[in-house]
């Protein structure tokens, strides 16, 4: 069976969900990424899970909710390192780990996100 995107491939918005919720308790306790973040990480979860569904083909659901995405620009408020983007993806990786997806799907997702990660670098 082949897959038009990303999203698809992965199962939909409950698989998005699931990487998500599995992200942030990572993020939250890694010492150079947990001071980035509001105490009340849910509001960040569910941006990221509108961005990451549409990212990965899925719905619109972060443009039509807060306009384009211009993800530099609105992380330039944050001194984001080279160090922390490695974190980032680590976390991601770690949270890719815990689920069902393939090991290639996993893969597949992180170099599609290595590449924004290191781009938000600003520090």
């Amino acid at each position: 069976m082949s897959y038009a995107t990303i999203y698809e491939a992965a199962g939909g918005a409950p698989a998005i969900r699931e990487i998500v919720e599995r992200f942030y308790p990572k993020v939250q306790a890694h010492p150079l990424l947990a001071p980035l973040f509001p105490a009340d990480i849910r509001p960040v979860q569910e941006k990221q899970y509108e961005f990451l569904t549409q990212f990965f083909g899925g719905p619109s659901l972060y443009s039509d909710k807060h306009g384009h995405p211009m993800m530099r620009g609105r992380h330039l408020p944050f001194p984001i390192t080279t160090e922390r983007a490695e974190a980032w993806l680590d976390c991601m990786r770690r949270a890719l780990a815990e689920t069902d997806l393939a090991p290639e799907l996993q893969e597949i997702i992180l170099d599609r996100l290595s590449g924004p990660a290191h781009h938000f670098v600003n520090s």
